[in-house]
């Protein structure tokens, strides 16, 4: 048959859809409001391959209502008017349900003239995208809809499903053909949690087999999905935000298994960027040298390339996961960019003004040259009068800041 096993076995129910246990399942929320016959404008939100299309259809054999699909990436403003000039008398009786595709791919106007029709009813919307949606939809739109996010289905799940797939061919084509759990376990794994992928794969598998599905037919078939990585999506902020959380929570297992990741994925350059940040931000003034070590480490990653890149990045990620925390420096400038924001401290105090430069003359409190006075350090006013007792420096709990806390105290006091 040319339609694939994926299309052929779509799910009848919402029992039969693969994973999405968090939405669909007894408790689920979307589960709850189709039971409850509450039908309302949504976004899914979630990777390809997952069963947000798949939804959208069990949800309007549900509803009853007419039912309309467009594809954004290609679909034209004169598709969606004409979809929209359906509705036309249709407001008292329940209008009729849009799917809509990828919606990001619409611009703003595009998107805007479904305001309308949402509104009052004509029209409800089930819109899918594999981005954001708080990047990229119509804040007006978004705020006429409940976003429910699809995740990536698990081995474990897309391996139940897989079974089910192997069941239907064979009961299809009245064969009893068997597959080795290691070939499933192989066809699930590669599938980077797209159901589709994982179909279409144990179809071609079933195909080539001689009886039995083997661990060989599987690695032969499969599709490596590893490699199908949005580097300018959401995929790249989700690994580089867990090599960042990995190194800040100290686990330098973690950190060097998402920097593989990255790396094996083809960021080089987000890797290098992600570590430099980390440097400053989580280590800090706790281990101050450590941006130094990294920048040399990064340095040269970029000039030797992949593979031999990896060797001193992965120097740099352990030794940032090993090294002591802080991120007093980040903390401080966040507070006092909060002031700067409420148009506090406009005006600093003349001494520290550069009035010589302009022709001057003697300043109230003038400036004190502090290496004129012992320990290199006098008392003087240096922040705005309305901020003059503002602490923004808070010193790190590590052997670094601690050093330096007491060698000031000593001084000042």
């Amino acid at each position: 048959m040319n339609t694939p096993l994926a299309e052929r076995m779509r799910p009848r129910s919402f029992d039969e859809v693969a994973g999405q246990k968090h939405i669909l399942g007894p408790k689920g929320p979307l589960k709850r409001l189709i039971d409850g016959g509450k039908l309302t404008n949504m976004i899914f939100y979630g990777p390809s391959g997952v069963g947000k299309t798949t939804v959208a259809n069990l949800i309007a054999g549900t509803a009853g209502l007419p039912f309309r699909k467009l594809n954004a990436t290609h679909a034209q403003g004169s598709d969606i008017k004409e979809v929209l000039a359906e509705t036309e008398g249709l407001e008292g009786i329940g209008g009729l349900i849009l799917y809509l595709d990828e919606i990001q791919y619409l611009n703003k106007k595009q998107q805007q003239t479904l305001l309308e029709y949402i509104e009052d009813g004509r029209v409800t919307l089930i819109a899918s995208t594999t981005e954001n949606p708080y990047f990229y939809v119509y804040k007006a739109i978004l705020s006429r809809c409940a976003v429910f996010e699809f995740k990536e289905l698990s081995p474990e799940e897309i391996g139940e499903n897989l079974r089910r797939g192997l069941a239907f061919l064979n009961e299809e084509n009245g064969t009893d053909v068997k597959a080795e759990e290691e070939a499933l376990r192989i066809v699930a794994v590669n599938a980077g949690g797209d159901v589709r992928a994982s179909l279409n794969a144990l179809e071609l598998c079933y195909y080539i087999a001689d009886g039995t599905i083997t661990a060989e037919d599987a690695a032969s078939a499969a599709q490596k999905n590893l490699m199908a990585y949005d580097r300018s999506g959401d995929d790249k902020y989700e690994l580089l935000s867990a090599l960042q959380k990995s190194i800040r929570g100290s686990d330098e297992n973690a950190a060097v298994f998402y920097l593989a990741k990255l790396l094996e994925l083809g960021d080089l350059q987000g890797a290098c960027r992600r570590l430099l940040v980390i440097a400053s931000e989580d280590v800090g003034l706790a281990h101050p040298a450590a941006v130094s070590i990294v920048k040399s480490c990064v340095d040269s990653a970029l000039m030797l390339g992949m593979p031999e890149a990896r060797i001193p990045l992965a120097e740099a990620a352990i030794l940032l996961a090993t090294s002591p925390k802080s991120n007093s420096a980040y903390m401080a400038y966040a507070a006092a960019a909060e002031d700067v924001a409420k148009g506090l401290g406009r005006d600093m105090p003349s001494r520290l003004k550069n009035n010589h430069a302009f022709g001057v003359g003697e300043v109230k409190s003038p400036y004190l040259y502090p290496h004129d006075y012992p320990m290199h350090y006098v008392s003087q006013q240096y922040l705005p009068d309305d901020l003059k007792d503002r602490r923004y420096y808070e010193f790190g709990e590590n052997k670094s800041e601690q050093a330096a806390r007491a060698y000031w105290e000593k001084i000042k006091k």
